[in-house]
């Protein structure tokens, strides 16, 4: 895949906005369906938040957008210098056999993201965690 674009941005919950919009702004100029920029938005939304929440221990808190593209694919890499993670493989199963009321509040982010994404792969390169999502261009 060849790189399109990459930012920076302070890895703070009040960033997510100007973040997702700048994504989805660019996908949808990379001719992602319609129909699939709220699955990108909700994913790129669940993965932030974990960002701006668990990834640091203290500030300097940034998150590197690398925004990946080919003939059929769109990808969004998340790009943090923090703790080293895994979600796919560390991140807890949820439990979905509760009811809303007995289940704990969040789990469902991991899980959210890889229903709304084509493809989720991490990578633990260079000191910083990667999470790619991926759509396919044509669903």
């Amino acid at each position: 895949m060849s790189l399109v674009e990459e930012r920076t941005f302070e890895a703070d919950p009040s960033r997510i906005e100007e973040i997702t919009a700048f994504v989805s702004a660019q996908a949808e100029a990379s001719s992602v369906a319609a129909r699939r920029l709220p699955h990108l938005e909700l994913a790129l939304e669940e993965a932030l938040v974990n960002i701006c929440t668990y990834a640091y221990r203290e500030p300097p808190r940034d998150v590197t957008i690398r925004l990946l593209l080919d003939d059929r694919r769109f990808a969004v890499e998340l790009v943090d210098e923090g703790i080293p993670f895994d979600p796919l493989e560390e991140a807890p199963p949820p439990d979905l056999s509760s009811g809303l009321e007995d289940r704990a509040v969040g789990g469902l982010g991991v899980l959210l993201i890889r229903r709304v994404t084509d493809e989720v792969h991490y990578r633990r390169e260079g000191g910083r965690n990667i999470l790619s999502l991926v759509l396919n261009r044509e669903c």
